[in-house]
């Protein structure tokens, strides 16, 4: 393993690593990608061709770890062995930080591979705030959570959305992943204002930006699929946050399905990187 590349500062601009997206990363003699971002539960426990990638991602790019399972807003106790092999697995990898999704996951002890969006409320601010604090000093590493997509709401809300987010954020001192997609995503769906949802997230606590792409299932209902192209209007709401962001975080683009040509992705990537330049230039 190359040292130097592996504990690179992670900057700029990445792509999501995917196993339809391997050959293509791999193969290519040069990358566009300034890191890439795994998903740890793709690989923990596991040999053959997937311990070999993940070996050939350390060989070539910083990586960062996004995890699907983390349940970090969940009322079941953490999986402390699944917790321990994460811990491991990151150092082993060199991951800079970890990040995971402001959902519950697991119900009842049955992991339901859904990312369910939670009330907005001060007791699931506390709740979520107190195990992301928990899974922050197990790892001992930046822990960021990520505002996800929904399609219903849930019961009791006390508070919007957006101040949930920072709510979260600001109590449990860790960071966050802000997904340019799934803001602009739910204000088509829940009928809001993304550049005010913006406005009130805690943009000093940003560590990592998504951007990714919906498929619109009918006029008001979009769904973040992660497998289209980025969408104009996701471009402009990114150019918006790069704004008014005080710093310039890493950028990260999704792709989980649907996967084009490297050349495509590497052209959004490009046209990402052009506005976050135009946006600072004129700042």
């Amino acid at each position: 393993m190359n040292p130097s590349v592996n504990t690179k500062k992670v900057e700029g601009f990445g792509l999501g690593f995917r196993f339809g997206l391997a050959d293509q990363m791999l193969g290519a003699e040069r990358s566009a990608a300034d890191f890439v971002e795994i998903a740890p539960e793709n690989y923990i426990g596991v040999g053959g061709r997937r311990a070999r990638l993940i070996d050939a991602v350390r060989e070539r790019w910083p990586i960062v770890s996004h995890g699907l399972c983390g349940d970090f807003a969940g009322g079941m106790p953490f999986d402390l062995d699944y917790m321990r092999d994460l811990r491991t697995f990151l150092k082993r990898i060199g991951a800079q930080w970890y990040s995971d999704h402001l959902c519950f996951t697991n119900l009842r002890g049955a992991e339901m591979h859904e990312l369910v969006a939670l009330p907005f409320t001060d007791e699931a601010v506390k709740r979520a705030a107190a195990r992301i604090r928990d899974v922050q000093d197990f790892l001992g590493m930046p822990v960021a959570v990520e505002n996800v997509s929904a399609y219903g709401e849930m019961p009791g809300a006390e508070m919007t959305e957006a101040d949930f987010v920072a709510e979260v954020v600001r109590e449990s001192g860790g960071h966050l992943l802000l997904d340019v997609n799934n803001v602009y995503v739910n204000s088509v769906n829940f009928k809001f204002d993304p550049r005010a949802y913006i406005d009130r997230l805690p943009l000093d606590r940003v560590l990592e930006v998504h951007v990714a792409g919906y498929f619109q299932e009918a006029p008001d209902l979009l769904l973040d699929t992660h497998a289209m192209p980025i969408s104009d209007p996701v471009y402009d709401l990114f150019a918006y946050a790069m704004a008014k962001l005080p710093h310039r975080p890493p950028v990260l683009l999704e792709r989980d399905g649907n996967f084009p040509p490297l050349a495509e992705l590497e052209s959004e990537l490009a046209r990402l990187d052009n506005i976050a330049e135009k946006v600072h230039a004129a700042a």
